[in-house]
């Protein structure tokens, strides 16, 4: 039972260098410990609740592949953050490939499930931010969904600070146009 409560109160650095090492119950905890982040983020990538614990899954499942090749040099959650955008966007992919094949054939049309019609504007919004293109998506959901500084964005989408502001403040531009076009502003 000592053992257990040691493990719980470890360090993510010493949690990730047992996992490294095969420990699969340090493994096991530092899921726990960031399965909520992985959810949160996916769930604001995709606006999903069924897609979101998808994602977190496929993340779940890269990460004991994975664990071995981080190096330490990002914050673990800015690593694990930029693995889940990557596992949200090949969900992507493959949702816009499934949806033309099915559009193709003429079989039916995928309802999307967006809250388009919302009453909270909250909602509406974050709707509004999964309809920008990705590089603003992504700026927008680390800045403001994740509240990371523009630093920290950088780090998980591999580009500089002043790149995620212009990002961010294309963003808003389009964003008032999506949402005049919308009704909401």
């Amino acid at each position: 039972m000592a053992m257990m409560l040691d493990e719980s109160e470890a360090s993510d650095a010493e949690l990730i260098g047992r996992a490294k090492g095969g420990d699969r119950g340090a493994f096991g905890i530092l899921l726990e410990r960031h399965y909520d982040f992985v959810y949160r983020a996916a769930y604001r990538w995709c606006g999903r609740k069924a897609d979101a614990e998808d994602i977190a899954q496929e993340v779940c499942v890269r990460l004991g592949r994975a664990i071995r090749d981080y190096r330490g040099g990002a914050a673990f959650t800015t690593w694990l953050y930029a693995m889940t955008m990557n596992a949200a966007r090949d969900m992507m992919r493959k949702t816009a490939r499934e949806t033309v094949k099915t559009e193709a054939y003429g079989v039916h049309s995928l309802i999307s499930g967006e809250a388009a019609e919302s009453e909270d504007p909250a909602e509406a919004l974050w709707a509004a931010v999964r309809q920008l293109p990705d590089k603003q998506r992504d700026a927008v959901l680390l800045v403001y969904g994740e509240c990371l500084s523009h630093a920290a964005a950088a780090e998980a989408m591999a580009i500089s600070a002043t790149t995620v502001s212009w990002h961010i403040h294309e963003a808003k531009k389009r964003l008032k146009t999506l949402m005049r076009s919308a009704g909401e502003v």
